[in-house]
Order: C-alpha cells, then structure tokens, then sequence
C-alpha cells in the first residue's frame, strides 16, 4: 500500500474522530442557558440599562473648572444659549491663537492675527512694535511650547449675549533683539525664556461668528 493512500486512511479517521467529538459536544448543555418557555407563557423581553440619565455633570465643563464654581455656571450659561459650544474645543483654539499672537508680535508681523485682536489690544501691539523698529531693533523668536494653560475665569452677560473667558498661559520661547549692527541686545539665544500671559477673549454667543477676539492681556 502506497503512502499516499496511508496518509489519505489516517486523515479520513482524523475527520471521523473530530466530528463524532463535536457532534457529543454541542449537543450537551452546559452553563447557564435560558430555559424553554411554555408555549403559552409570554415572554418578557430583557431589560437593558442602556437609559440615558439627564442632567448629569457637564465634564467638559468641570474637567476645566470646579463643579458649581461661578466658571461652571458662566460656561454653561454660554451652551445653554449656543449648545454647539465646546469648552474643551475652545481651549484648543486658544492654544493655538495664543502661540501665533505671540509670535506675531516678537516678530513684528502682526498682519495674520489683526482679525483675532480687539482695536485696543492691536493698537498697543503695534505702538510696542513701531517703537522697536524706531530703535532699530530686530526680533529672532521661537516658540518652545507650552508650560501651562488654565481656564482662569468666565463671565456670560445673558441679554447682551456676550461672553469672555480668561485663560492664564505660561509658555517658553527663545526671543533675541538685536540692533542695526546685529549685536543682541536683550534675551539670548541659547537660553529659553519663561513667559506668563494672562488673556481674556470674548465672544457673543449665538452668532454665526465663531470666532474669538483677544480683549485684554496681563501677566
């Protein structure tokens, strides 16, 4: 008899022998199963909990600010007028406007960020700009990153609609000046320097503008 045909015979009692162990498996009950119903007993379909619970906390608002601090009320306040709105979404948007205004502002290019700026914030950014190039001053900056950002405080005024956040930011950048000659004259290259902002944007809420204007800075 050829190995082939061997081979063929044992394969064929393997296939018998997992088959008939299969066939004893399944047919044996084990574990928890339902039992069967009488045909005439209803069945009562499985409650799930899948019920929504309303007026939970908002953890995008007290993962930002203290549970039923004056924050808390003011944030949502602002949903309950524009429900779209996004504590968390809006600090995202901070981080970013935070790192291109200071950045515009070392370099003197403050053309890019002119619509997120209030008339006299963009008017005391510029007057500090001219005055650097008065001087014949030149800026080198590089934004390093972030250190911190706190949701500080926010304020709703229902009727008029408008809102403003305070967010305080400590960042690092390198930031050099240098003279006509090149030679620097204030920071250094090697050496980050920390920063600590205090900004208050505002905003009405309910509009179709999302957009956030810087209305007052601090440190």
């Amino acid at each position: 008899m050829s190995s082939a045909i061997i081979q063929l015979i044992v394969l064929a009692g393997i296939a018998i022998f997992l088959i008939l162990r299969l066939k004893n498996v399944l047919g044996t009950r084990e574990g928890f199963e339902r039992p069967d119903l009488p045909e005439d007993q209803p069945q009562i379909a499985e409650r799930r909990n899948f019920d929504v619970i309303e007026g939970g906390p908002d953890h995008d608002i007290i993962d930002n600010v203290p549970e039923g601090s004056q924050q808390a009320t003011a944030l949502a306040a602002m949903k309950s007028v524009e429900p779209s709105f996004q504590v968390s979404e809006f600090l995202k948007g901070a981080r970013g406007a935070y790192e291109m205004i200071v950045m515009a502002f070392e370099t003197g290019d403050l053309s890019k960020v002119k619509p997120f700026l209030a008339d006299d914030v963009r008017e005391a950014f510029e007057a500090a700009v001219a005055a650097r190039e008065e001087k014949g001053l030149s800026v080198e900056a590089e934004f390093l990153g972030l250190r911190e950002m706190v949701l500080q405080e926010a304020e709703f005024d229902r009727p008029s609609g408008e809102a403003e956040i305070t967010v305080r930011f400590g960042a690092e950048l390198i930031s050099v000046a240098r003279d006509a000659s090149g030679e620097v004259v204030e920071g250094d290259p090697k050496a980050p320097r920390k920063q600590r902002d205090v900004w208050t944007f505002a905003r009405r809420m309910g509009v179709s503008d999302p957009n956030w204007q810087l209305v007052a800075t601090g440190g």
